[in-house]
């Protein structure tokens, strides 16, 4: 017999109450898809708002992407980066749509964070000893 074990019969903690509720999960993989299509779409019309509105925009955001000659000799790499040079101002959709992802993600931590505070489990669990119960004097000197 050890030192910090014992042969009692130790109660087993019902499952029930452990994790979130299942639906959470169908949400937060709906927001994997949700999230980076949406981003996409404020991306794209951002940049024609602000090729519409003359913004200050880098040129070399701008265009069609350029790729070395590599990626067009072999016939895999021609099937897929050719789609990708035909887009104008890829650079620019592909940088404004990782600052609205991360805009995005930040609002939804904070909002997550929050509810989770209100609503959360309990700060102390089954097998977390009770806080310390201490009364203090003033101190005078």
């Amino acid at each position: 017999m050890g030192k910090y074990s014992s042969r009692a019969i130790k109660p087993s903690l019902r499952d029930e109450g452990r994790g979130p509720h299942p639906i959470w999960r169908g949400i937060g993989c709906l927001m994997m898809i949700l999230i980076p299509v949406l981003c996409i779409a404020l991306a794209i019309e951002t940049v024609a708002f602000g090729l519409e509105n003359q913004w200050p925009i880098p040129y070399q955001l701008l265009g069609r992407p350029h790729l070395p000659d590599i990626f067009f000799k072999v016939s895999i790499l021609r099937l897929i980066f050719v789609p990708i040079t035909q887009v104008y101002h890829l650079y620019a959709y592909i940088a404004i749509t990782l600052i609205y992802m991360i805009f995005i993600g930040g609002i939804f931590s904070v909002v997550y964070a929050a509810v989770y505070r209100m609503m959360g489990p309990p700060k102390y669990g089954p097998f977390d000893a009770p806080p310390p119960k201490i009364k203090t004097k003033r101190y005078t000197r």
